[in-house]
């Protein structure tokens, strides 16, 4: 598609549809025969200039048309305004005055300001390395020569104070003229287009602007803010507003500009090429805002592609692939959640964690329209953070998010990128951590994306074995190249700085941590020592965990590892057994712990006897990593069921076992994490086309109150959680946790003590068989005077059988469990009951 010049209704395929009507007093000429007259200088070129001169208005043929708008006649009407110059009006008589001031060369030095045949031929495939070496303005001999291209134009006058000289049409939308001055002027352009002509700054006349320093930092893989380096940046360069467009293409032959600005037709805007950085950079005066972009690429066969922005801050909404000029205006008003988030270590804070797949939470709403809703939402159920499946922008909805084509751009989806900033400080503002799902372990094949971005592969290994992913169709990043990991690196900090992310939880850490993973021998070659370890992948994931902590204070990293690789959350200075120094994560997901005590409340009752190590086997290793337990989308969706759908039995035992494994797992060691539709029980799995079903909650359901129920138990789970520091102060730390009963395998009851930081105990009992336990003895602390309960799942409001322990309960001088105290209480059936000291 091709889009009409601006301000103007005439198709650019056909520039002769429409003609401006009086050029003449638009572009009054000044004389510039110099410009006109070859020399003997250079008597090939000179011959060659002045046949192609004295021909140019005729051999202008059809096909020259279909690309530039050509003058009618300009032979016939030059004699016309150079008489017209000699009767001037004081305007013009001035104009040409200060061209007689000048002092041009010995007309015998002068030589023809059109370029050479190597030049356009380089400029129309989109092969030139320099295009600001030979367009604009540079000294010659005779002058300052002064050259464009610009396809479609009619004509093109140089403007400099009151000096127009209209530039000679070289034919393939080249111009040039030659300007008898001694310096280079300021000058502007007038171009002249069919019904339209716009005055602009010419591109070509701008220095660089990246200067050494970023250079040298993107050469080394160290610009930890490199979006403010690569991508679309609006600026005022050299006094004039524009664009600076730059991006890493080191394998080009030639990389043009195109968008809406210029009839996405890229072959008026060639980058120039910044050394050996393979950074190609053009400044584009007049560009703003909202503009639309991609980058023609020549590559290293001659053939070209469109590829989108890989640092693009904005993007089209899919499936359009476009990307968007964007400066965020933004102001936050979350100073004070800033200023205290990093008060208290995560590891030491209460931590529970409502995830959420922001398109589906509520299908249609904008980023600005959750902000209304979200905040409050999350508030009332009392979780201290949201963790957002990816947000970043992705062509297939039914990825989830999870493969990624725009790491710097929030999805358009649901709005701007500061509507998605409004949605992060409303949360913030409501006292919400605001956690996001990212995705540097791979990226999708689309040929407009970063897949062979160059024509070469750039951001996968170039080892095909090591770029494709083999469970996902798509490619892996090659983390050995100091540029990519400076992409990636940077887009984790970018997220954190920009968008005042607290947390960013890394998707299939342990796909990047082994060559052989999902691969049969023969698909991989070993590392440098002969193991499996990928060296690079671990380099990566050290630094790019040291960088965001570095630069933001209580920021945490969570890592989705399903193995077990020694040291995830050691920090990386620190070495292991297996001679790695940690991965540096913060947290990592305790996917163990999911698969198991899923299995366990899976089967009936009456054989969880025989499972009973399931639900205990995850203490065993608890405090070798930091850890958050988490029943996230993963364990809802693709036939494994929602949570309380897992659960055997009837309806009202399905409910009871979904509350009291809730109540087992806040009480457990480590953070917890719960997907958005399993607070209240939603018997569907979770569907990215509609989401939850919030129907269930609508006061006219009939089972409406069993779904509220649930629901009221998350939040005063949560309630007690926050004001419990047993709960979560001593996470990480042994001396936290005592087992009371962990071998009642034929009374299906688990028992043990949480302990805060200075002794207070917190008591979880849990009885998973179907049946009341009165005077079920537990041994306790002697020096406790009394217990009471603060948390039953089994109460009526919950939807459960009210079986509760009413009254404080006090020790008595009996031994138990090996301690020289118990107590007796009354435990509910497939419920997990809280006592706190009376």
């Amino acid at each position: 598609m091709t889009p009409s010049p601006p301000s103007s209704g005439s198709d650019p395929k056909n520039p002769k549809k429409t003609a401006a009507k009086k050029p003449a007093k638009k572009t009054a000429e000044t004389s510039a025969e110099a410009a006109e007259k070859p020399t003997a200088a250079k008597p090939a070129a000179g011959k060659a200039a002045a046949k192609k001169t004295a021909g140019a208005k005729k051999a202008t043929t059809k096909a020259t048309a279909k690309k530039a708008a050509v003058k009618k006649a300009p032979a016939k009407k030059a004699p016309a305004r150079k008489a017209s110059a000699k009767k001037a009006s004081p305007k013009k008589a001035v104009a040409k005055k200060a061209v007689t001031k000048t002092a041009p060369a010995p007309a015998e030095t002068a030589v023809s300001p059109a370029l050479d045949a190597a030049d356009r031929e380089r400029l129309l495939h989109g092969t030139h390395h320099d295009p600001h070496s030979v367009l604009g303005a540079h000294p010659v001999p005779g002058g300052i020569a002064v050259r464009a291209l610009r396809p479609y134009a009619r004509s093109v006058t140089v403007v400099s104070g009151r000096l127009r000289a209209e530039l000679h049409d070289d034919g393939d939308g080249f111009f040039s003229g030659l300007l008898p001055l001694i310096g280079v002027p300021e000058y502007r352009l007038l171009v002249a287009y069919d019904e339209t002509v716009r005055e602009t700054e010419d591109a070509y006349r701008f220095l660089p602007t990246l200067g050494d320093l970023d250079l040298h930092l993107i050469g080394e893989g160290r610009h930890e803010q490199l979006w403010q380096a690569l991508g679309a940046e609006p600026m005022t360069h050299q006094g004039v507003a524009g664009t600076r467009f730059t991006v890493w293409a080191p394998n080009a032959r030639g990389v043009r500009l195109a968008g809406g600005f210029n009839f996405w037709d890229g072959t008026g805007h060639p980058m120039r090429s910044l050394g050996s950085s393979g950074v190609w950079e053009l400044f584009v005066p007049g560009i703003g805002e909202g503009e639309l972009y991609k980058f023609e690429i020549t590559r290293p066969d001659g053939s070209r592609t469109l590829r989108a922005d890989p640092l693009a801050r904005r993007t089209e909404a899919p499936p359009n692939t476009s990307s968007i000029v964007h400066a965020s205006r933004y102001e936050w008003g979350d100073t004070e959640w800033m200023a205290r988030r990093a008060d208290t270590p995560v590891h030491e804070a209460p931590f529970s964690v409502y995830e959420i797949h922001l398109a589906s939470w509520r299908p249609g709403l904008t980023y600005r329209q959750l902000a209304e809703q979200l905040p409050a939402y999350v508030k009332d159920l009392g979780f201290t953070h949201v963790e957002l499946m990816p947000v970043a922008e992705h062509p297939f909805g039914g990825s989830w998010g999870y493969q990624v084509t725009g790491f710097y751009a929030p999805t358009a989806r649901l709005g701007t990128p500061d509507d998605f900033k409004y949605l992060v400080d409303a949360l913030h503002r409501a006292g919400i951590g605001v956690l996001m799902d990212w995705v540097p372990a791979h990226f999708p094949r689309d040929d407009w994306a970063l897949a062979q971005f160059d024509g070469r592969p750039l951001y996968e290994h170039e080892d095909p074995l090591r770029a494709a992913h083999p469970d996902w169709g798509t490619l892996e990043f090659d983390f050995g190249r100091r540029e990519v990991r400076n992409f990636l690196v940077a887009n984790a900090v970018f997220w954190c700085e920009e968008f005042h992310i607290d947390g960013l939880r890394v998707d299939a850490v342990a796909s990047m941590l082994y060559l052989d993973y999902s691969r049969e021998p023969g698909q991989w070659s070993p590392n440098e020592h002969g193991g499996r370890e990928n060296l690079d992948a671990v380099a990566f994931l050290q630094e790019m965990n040291a960088t965001v902590y570095r630069r933001n204070p209580g920021v945490v990293t969570i890592a989705e590892e399903s193995t077990a690789w020694d040291g995830v959350t050691r920090p990386t200075h620190h070495r292991g057994p297996s001679g790695f120094g940690g991965l540096g994560f913060g947290l990592k997901w305790n996917m163990g712990w999911m698969h198991d005590s899923l299995e366990y409340m899976q089967h009936e009752p009456v054989h969880r006897r025989f499972h009973h190590h399931e639900m205990t086997f995850s203490m065993v290793y608890a405090y070798s990593e930091n850890y958050v337990l988490p029943i996230s989308h993963d364990e809802v969706v693709h036939g494994k069921r929602s949570l309380v759908s897992k659960m055997p039995g009837d309806w009202w035992q399905q409910r009871a076992n979904h509350r009291a494994y809730l109540g087992i797992m806040w009480a457990h060691p480590g953070k917890q994490l719960l997907f958005m539709g399993q607070e209240f029980a939603q018997g569907a799995e979770w569907s990215e086309a509609h989401g939850p079903d919030w129907w269930l909650l609508d006061p006219a359901y009939g089972a409406e109150s069993d779904h509220r129920g649930i629901r009221d138990l998350v939040r005063d789970l949560n309630a007690v959680y926050r004001t419990t520091p047993a709960l979560w102060q001593r996470d990480t730390d042994p001396a936290g946790f005592q087992w009371i009963v962990g071998d009642a395998a034929d009374d299906n009851v688990f028992a043990f003590l949480r302990l805060d930081a200075e002794g207070n105990p917190l008591l979880s009992v849990s009885n998973l068989s179907p049946v009341v336990r009165r005077d079920y003895r537990l041994g306790v602390p002697e020096d406790i005077p009394a217990w009471h309960e603060s948390l039953n799942t089994d109460i009526g409001r919950y939807g459960g059988g009210d079986v509760t322990n009413p009254d404080p309960v006090k020790p008595e001088p009996q031994g138990a469990h090996g301690r020289p105290a118990s107590i007796r209480l009354t435990l509910p059936p497939l419920a997990t009951v809280w006592l706190r000291p009376a």
